[in-house]
C-alpha cells in the first residue's frame, strides 16, 4: 500500500466524520495510513465531493446537519434505558406505543442542546411527537433469545446440523412428500432430470429427519435469490436479492400437487432432461434451464387451470409484496431478455438508460408490454416462499425448538436485483472485501455491494429492516455472515487491490438494536460470524445483547487470546493460525487446542465452517493438498502433523479418547464431535460433511472454481440422499457422541 503524507487536514477531517478511518491496524497490530486518494474516491462513492476546500466544508456542513434530529426519523434505544435527543424545544410529548397506548410526558433538560427522555419497557416501533418533531423509537429487548433443547427445553445443551441446500439429494428409491394447504401428506416421486441441485421439499424432508435425530436446529446456506436466467453466478453468498428467494429450490407440488407437474412434464415428453457428467457435483448450467424450463410450463398451466383457491393466494402475495416484489420481478424479466446481447456477467448498468430507474417509464412500459414474463417470476418467488415456509414448518412440527437458521449474506452482487431496485441507499462503484490477513496476504475483494450508512440513517434504516425481516420470515435463527460489518467494512475503490482499501464504520449501535428487535418479533436466534480482525469492543457487544458470537474448533487455541480483542483489535485469530501454519521446523510445539470447559460460553460452537476444512479433510491434510495443487508443501504437512498431536493430547485430557491411545490414521471424528460439544455453549452446529465423514469442504476460499482451479466450490453434492442421511452408521455414532457430550455440559 502507498502511504501518502498528510497534507490536507480538512480532507481527514470530512472522511473522519463520514465513518471512513483513515489509519487502521493490521493482523500484525502494525499502523496503516490510507492513501488520500482512496479516501477521495471513497468519498465520492459516499456522494461527499471533496475537490475543493469548498467542497469539503459544504460537505462537512451536510453530515452535520444530518445527524440533527427530523421528521420521520428513526431513534433506537434498549427497554428501560434513558434515551437522548438532540433538541431545543417544549419538553412535553406525546409518546404513542405500537399497542396503541398512549402516554403524555416531559422531556428533562441534558444541556447542550440535548434532552432526555425516559426508559420505555416495551419492545417495538413507538411513535414520538415532541415539538414540530414525529421520531419513531425503536425499542430493543435487552439481550436475544437463547436456543433450546429440543427434547429438554433446556438452555446449554441444544445442537444442531448444518445442510448447504444445494448438496441435497433424494435417495435412490425415494419418494417425496408434497404438502399443499388443502391436500394431506401427498407422495411425489422424483421427477426425472430433478435429481442433483437440492429443493425445498428435500429441505423438509432433512428437517424431519434430523429433528427426530434429536436435532434443535438446522443451520442451511443462504437461500437469496440469484440470478435465474444466468447459472454461472451461483455462489449463495453473491445473490442478485437478499430480499427474495432462489428460484432454483422450487419444489412445485409443495403449493399445486403432483397432478399439475404431470401435466407440465408431458409437455415436456415426460422429463426434463437426462443429466449427464459427474454424480457428485451439480451442474448448475445444465440443471438451472431445465428447471426454468418446467417451471414456465407449470405457470402456463396454472394460468389455464389453477383452482381458484391458489389463484387468489397468489394474487395476495403479490399485493402484500408490493412495489418490493413487482421490482425484482421486472429485474429478472429485464435481465433474462438482454442476457442474450450482453452476455452472462452482465447486470443492470448495461442496459438502455431507459431502464436503469426501476421506477420509470421506461419500465412501466416494459411490465406491461410483458406482463406475462413478469407475472411468471412474481409466481416464482411466491412458490419459493411456500416452500421455504413448509420446510420451517416441518421442522418446527417434527419437534425442532429453533428449526431452521437463515444465512444472511454480507453483501449483494453490484450488478443484481436489490442493488438496481434500492439503488439510492447503496453503495456505488466500491466493493466488500477484507484487507491482509494470515489467510490472504493481498486482502479479498468480493465483488460485492452493501448499504451506505448515510442513507440508512436518512432512510430510517428501511433497507436494513426489510432484509432483516425477509431472512427471518420462514426461520427460527439467522446467522449473520461477516457480521463484523455492522461496524465497519473494508471497503475496495475500482481498479484498486484489495490491499488498498479503507474501512467504512457503521452505525453499530442502531444496526444491532434493530437486528435484536426483529429477531424478538420473530422469535429467533441470532449467531454472528464474528471471525476475523475484531473492532475493539465489537465482541462485548454482542455477548450484552444475546448474539451468538462464532467459536471454531481449529481456532479456540491457547494460548491465542480468543475473547479478548479490545486489548488485541485485530490479532484475535493470529496465535491459533501461526501455529496451525508454522514453518518453523519440527522443534516448534503447537499452540494447545482450549479444553471445551475453557471455550466462550456466549458463541455457537463448531468443528468448522463451509470456508474450513472439515474434521477429516483436516486430519488427512486435504485442504494443504488443495493450495499445493496436489502436494502438501513439506513444512505445511510438518505443522499439521504437530497440530494433530495438540488435539489428539487435547481429546486425551477431555476423556474423549483413551490415554494410552496414540494418534489415529484416520480422523477421530467422534471424538472430536464429543470435545466441540462438551463446551458450554449454548447451541453446538455440526455440518452434514462432518457427520457423513467427508475430506472436502464446501468451499475454498481464494481458488473459485471459474478461476481454473479445480476445487469444485459451492456444487458438491452429498454421497447420500436425504432420508438416508441419519440411517448411516457413521452419521448414527456421531449423533450419539454428540448427545453423550451435551447431556454432560
Amino acid at each position: 500500500m502507498i502511504h501518502a503524507p498528510r497534507s490536507d487536514p480538512a480532507l481527514l477531517r470530512l472522511s473522519e466524520a463520514a465513518g471512513l478511518a483513515p489509519r487502521w491496524q493490521d493482523v500484525h497490530g502494525r499502523s496503516r495510513d490510507v492513501d488520500e486518494s482512496v479516501l477521495r474516491g471513497m468519498l465520492e462513492a459516499l456522494g461527499l465531493a471533496c475537490a475543493s476546500p469548498e467542497q469539503i466544508a459544504e460537505g462537512l456542513k451536510q453530515l452535520d446537519d444530518e445527524r440533527q434530529p427530523n421528521t420521520g426519523m428513526i431513534v433506537t434505544a434498549s427497554v428501560n434505558e434513558t434515551f437522548v435527543l438532540h433538541y431545543t424545544g417544549s419538553p412535553v410529548y406525546t409518546l404513542t406505543l405500537e399497542d396503541g397506548r398512549q402516554y403524555i410526558g416531559k422531556a428533562t433538560r441534558a444541556g447542550q442542546g440535548q434532552v432526555k427522555l425516559a426508559g420505555i419497557e416495551q419492545p417495538g416501533y413507538h411513535q414520538l411527537v415532541i415539538g414540530d418533531l414525529q421520531l419513531t423509537i425503536a425499542v430493543a429487548p435487552k439481550r436475544c433469545r437463547l436456543p433450546l433443547h429440543a427434547a429438554s427445553g433446556k438452555t446449554g445443551d441444544a445442537w444442531g446440523v448444518a445442510a448447504q441446500v444445494y448438496s441435497l439429494r433424494p435417495s435412490p428409491e425415494e419418494t417425496r412428500g408434497a404438502v399443499d394447504d388443502m391436500a394431506d401428506q401427498a407422495r411425489s416421486p422424483i421427477w426425472p432430470g430433478w435429481e442433483r441441485g437440492g429443493d425445498f421439499g428435500l429441505l423438509a424432508s432433512l428437517a424431519r429427519n434430523a429433528a427426530q435425530s434429536g436435532a434443535s436446529a438446522l443451520a442451511i446456506s443462504p437461500v437469496h435469490a440469484m440470478f435465474s436466467a444466468d447459472p454461472q453466478r451461483y455462489s449463495p453468498y453473491a445473490p442478485s436479492s437478499r430480499l427474495f428467494l432462489n428460484t432454483a429450490y422450487i419444489q412445485p407440488a409443495i403449493v399445486l400437487g403432483d397432478e399439475a407437474v404431470r401435466r407440465a412434464l408431458q409437455h415436456m415428453g415426460g422429463t426434463i432432461g437426462d443429466l449427464t457428467g459427474d454424480i457428485n457435483v451439480v451442474d448448475w448450467p445444465s440443471i438451472l434451464p431445465r428447471r426454468m424450463a418446467l417451471l414456465r410450463h407449470v405457470f402456463d398451466d396454472f394460468r389455464q387451470h389453477g383452482p381458484s383457491g391458489l389463484v387468489q393466494a397468489f394474487e395476495a402475495f403479490r399485493q402484500q409484496g408490493g412495489e418490493a416484489l413487482q421490482s425484482h420481478a421486472c429485474y429478472e424479466a429485464l435481465h433474462a431478455h438482454h442476457l442474450a446481447q450482453l452476455g452472462p456477467a452482465s447486470g443492470w448498468r448495461d442496459w438502455p438508460v431507459h431502464l436503469h430507474d426501476p421506477r420509470g417509464e421506461g419500465v412501466r412500459n416494459y411490465a406491461t408490454q410483458h406482463e406475462a414474463e413478469v407475472s411468471f417470476h412474481a409466481f416464482l418467488q411466491w412458490m419459493a416462499d411456500a416452500g421455504l415456509q413448509h420446510a420451517q414448518k416441518s421442522a418446527r412440527e417434527a419437534g425442532m425448538s429453533v428449526g431452521l437458521i437463515a444465512d444472511l449474506a454480507i453483501g449483494t452482487d453490484a450488478r443484481g436485483s436489490h442493488a438496481w431496485s434500492r439503488q439510492g441507499e447503496m453503495l456505488e462503484g466500491v466493493s466488500v472485501g477484507a484487507p491482509p490477513d494470515l489467510f490472504q496476504a493481498e486482502g479479498q475483494n468480493w465483488g460485492l455491494t452493501a448499504f451506505s450508512p448515510r442513507a440508512l440513517r436518512q432512510n430510517a434504516y428501511a433497507a436494513f429492516i426489510e432484509t432483516v425481516r425477509a431472512v427471518l420470515a420462514h426461520a427460527g435463527g439467522v446467522r449473520i455472515d461477516h457480521i463484523l460489518g455492522m461496524s465497519r467494512m473494508w471497503l475496495v475503490p475500482p481498479g484498486a487491490s484489495a490491499a488498498d482499501g479503507v474501512y467504512l464504520h457503521y452505525p453499530m449501535q442502531d444496526m444491532l438494536r434493530l437486528l435484536v428487535l426483529e429477531a424478538w418479533r420473530h422469535k429467533a436466534m441470532v449467531v454472528g460470524e464474528n471471525l476475523g480482525t475484531v473492532p475493539e469492543g465489537f465482541n462485548d457487544q454482542l455477548e450484552q445483547k444475546g448474539i451468538l458470537g462464532t467459536s471454531v474448533l481449529w481456532f479456540e487455541r491457547s494460548p491465542a487470546t480468543r475473547r479478548e480483542p479490545d486489548a488485541q483489535a485485530g490479532k484475535e485469530l493470529q496465535s491459533g493460525i501461526d501455529d496451525m501454519e508454522s514453518a518453523e521446523g519440527d522443534s516448534v510445539d503447537a499452540a494447545a487446542f482450549l479444553p471445551p470447559a475453557q471455550w466462550p460460553a456466549w458463541t455457537m460452537a463448531t468443528p468448522t465452517t463451509h470456508d474450513l476444512p472439515t474434521i477429516c479433510g483436516w486430519w488427512s491434510g486435504r485442504d494443504l493438498e488443495w493450495r499445493g495443487s496436489g502436494k502438501p508443501d513439506a513444512q505445511e504437512a510438518s505443522a499439521r502433523q504437530r497440530d494433530k498431536t495438540a488435539l489428539w493430547q487435547a481429546l486425551q485430557d477431555a476423556g474423549c479418547v483413551s490415554a494410552n491411545d496414540r494418534p489415529p490414521e484416520h480422523a477421530p471424528r467422534e471424538a472430536v464431535l464429543s470435545y466441540v460439544s462438551k463446551t458450554p455453549s449454548p447451541i453446538v452446529i455440526v455440518s452434514l460433511e462432518d457427520l457423513l465423514g467427508l475430506l472436502e469442504q464446501p468451499n475454498l476460499p481464494g481458488s473459485d472454481s471459474h478461476s481454473g482451479s479445480p476445487h469444485p466450490n459451492w456444487i458438491q453434492c452429498l454421497p447420500a440422499g436425504v432420508d438416508e442421511i441419519f440411517n448411516n452408521a457413521e452419521v448414527a455414532s456421531g449423533i450419539a457422541a454428540i448427545k453423550r457430550a451435551r447431556r454432560k455440559t
